[in-house]
């Protein structure tokens, strides 16, 4: 198993270093089998779901992180109905195609991931998985209907790289057309918030489409705490893409959710299972 070079984050500017050299070369493995790569994206969607149960995302029946399949590229697996993120494992996990079929596994889908999923899938090629769920500081914020302003650095992250979709806001989405617009409105940003609804983050690789809802959810605490306390600053509009540009290109997700992997992986050894 080998692995590229490049994390998504700049090495030098005007000559500077940005990035420690020993982190230039953490970025994704690549794998010599689709076995092996399957593998892979099963353990780490078992261990994000299980990072969103540990940072209180769990809500009944609500939200769903899934991931495409490396050889059927119309499959995607996913957390299956009404099982707590908290004790996924790898074995737990369903593999569903875009008619809405199980094909892998003896458990139901949740028929909302279903719908826009599927839909967000078939319609971006660019990524590899999706991630939502009912975060409460992300419910708060989707209800004003309004997207992140680049109030921190973190929010940089999502500056003119996400979207507010009002279609369907506040409506459980069950209907195939419904989650098709969903997925038109949504465009080529990694993040759209669902008026009435909440986040919803897509990445090249499960680990960054969970840390960037992941990102995004304090975001929106932040940006809550701020508008309660005042008017935020805004961060000038060439800064904020300057920071977006230079610290969340598209590799940068995953090596920010590597931290939470060694942890879940180290205390939570039985989502391998």
């Amino acid at each position: 198993m080998a692995a590229t070079a490049n994390p998504g984050l700049p090495r030098r500017i005007n000559g500077v270093a940005l990035v420690p050299q020993a982190l230039i070369h953490q970025s994704p493995p690549v794998f010599e089998t689709v076995a092996e790569e399957r593998r892979y994206r099963l353990s780490h969607l078992a261990g994000a779901l299980r990072v969103f149960g540990r940072s209180g995302f769990g809500e009944g029946v609500a939200g769903h992180i899934t991931v495409r399949d490396p050889e059927y590229l119309d499959h995607f697996w996913v957390n299956p109905f009404a099982l707590s993120f908290r004790q996924i494992r790898v074995s737990d996990l369903i593999l569903v195609n875009h008619a809405g079929e199980v094909v892998h596994g003896n458990r139901p889908v949740n028929r909302a991931a279903f719908v826009l999923h599927a839909a967000v899938h078939e319609a971006r090629p660019d990524i590899n998985a999706a991630a939502h769920a009912h975060s409460p500081y992300g419910k708060a914020f989707a209800s004003l209907g309004r997207l992140l302003d680049p109030i921190t650095q973190d929010a940089c992250a999502f500056f003119n790289d996400h979207v507010l979709i009002e279609e369907d806001g506040g409506k459980v989405v069950f209907e195939l057309e419904a989650g098709r617009t969903f997925a038109r409105q949504f465009g080529s940003g990694k993040a759209a918030i669902h008026q009435n609804h909440g986040l919803f983050t897509v990445g090249e690789s499960v680990d960054a489409a969970a840390f960037w809802f992941l990102a995004m959810e304090r975001c929106c605490q932040a940006q809550l705490l701020a508008q309660a306390a005042g008017t935020p600053k805004l961060i000038r509009p060439e800064w904020a893409t300057y920071t977006r540009e230079n610290t969340a290109g598209s590799q940068a997700g995953w090596l920010n959710f590597q931290s939470f992997w060694d942890e879940i992986s180290q205390s939570d050894p039985d989502l391998f299972n």
